[in-house]
C-alpha cells in the first residue's frame, strides 16, 4: 500500500495524498482525488534558480519547428474562435511565439509572464481565449492559478493548455519530463477531467499533450 503523507494537494486541496515515487533527485506525491502528481514544496527551486533555468531556453518566434510544435494547440483552438477574438497567452516565456501566431490569424493577444512580461494589469481583464503552453507543470499553486485564469474567461471562452500527461507509474519512472527541475506538477487525463467537472466545462483532447476547456 502506498504511504500516506500530510501534504495537501496543490490543485484540489484534498488530504488524500500518497507517496507515488522517489528518484535520486526528488520525491513525487499523488492526489487520490484529482490524480495530480506533484513534487513537495520543500524540493522546489528558488525563484532565482527557476529563472536561471528559464533563461537557458531558446524559443525563437522565427523557428519553423517551434511553430509546428505550438500549432498542436493553435490549430484546434483557432477552429473554435470567432473572428478578432481577444486572448491572453499566460506564461509566455522569454520568446513569445504563440501570441504572434494567434495575432497573425487576426486575433488580439496580451501576454503575461511573471519573469519576462510581468504586467499584472493583464490579469484584471477578460478574454475570449487563454493559452498556457508548457506552463502548468511549473505552477507551485496550480489550483489557485488555474482558477484565477479560468475566472478571466468570458462565457463561451476557451482555455487551451499544453503539457505532457502522466500515463502510469511505470512510465513515469523512466519519463524524461519529470527530470526537468522546474517541472513540479504532472497532470493526467483524469486530472483534467476533474477540472472540467469542477468548472462545469466541456473538455476536449485534440492532441496527446493538448487539452481545451470550453466555458459553457
Amino acid at each position: 500500500m502506498a504511504e500516506a503523507t500530510d501534504l495537501p494537494c496543490p490543485l484540489c486541496a484534498s488530504s488524500q495524498v500518497e507517496h507515488y515515487l522517489a528518484d535520486s533527485r526528488r520525491d513525487y506525491q499523488q492526489c487520490g482525488v484529482c490524480r495530480l502528481v506533484f513534487v513537495p514544496p520543500h524540493q522546489h527551486l528558488s525563484a532565482a534558480e527557476e529563472k536561471a533555468h528559464y533563461d537557458l531556453h531558446e524559443n525563437d518566434p522565427g523557428d519553423p519547428g517551434y511553430r509546428k510544435f505550438l500549432s498542436r494547440l493553435a490549430t484546434p483552438l483557432l477552429e473554435k474562435l470567432a473572428d478578432k477574438s481577444a486572448g491572453l497567452d499566460f506564461g509566455s516565456g522569454p520568446g513569445p511565439t504563440l501570441s504572434l501566431m494567434m495575432a497573425e490569424a487576426g486575433h488580439r493577444v496580451a501576454i503575461f509572464d511573471p519573469y519576462y512580461a510581468p504586467d499584472h494589469s493583464c490579469l484584471r481583464q477578460h478574454y475570449d481565449f487563454i493559452t498556457a503552453t508548457e506552463v502548468v507543470e511549473h505552477l507551485s499553486r496550480p489550483g489557485e492559478e488555474l482558477d484565477r485564469i479560468w475566472s478571466l474567461l468570458n462565457a463561451g471562452g476557451w482555455l487551451g493548455l499544453m503539457t505532457k500527461r502522466v500515463s502510469g507509474r511505470e512510465a513515469f519512472t523512466h519519463w524524461h519530463y519529470k527530470n526537468d527541475p522546474t517541472h513540479i506538477c504532472f497532470y493526467s487525463r483524469e486530472t483534467f477531467d476533474h477540472l472540467g467537472l469542477k468548472w462545469q466545462a466541456e473538455v476536449l483532447y485534440p492532441d496527446a499533450d493538448v487539452v481545451l476547456f470550453h466555458k459553457n
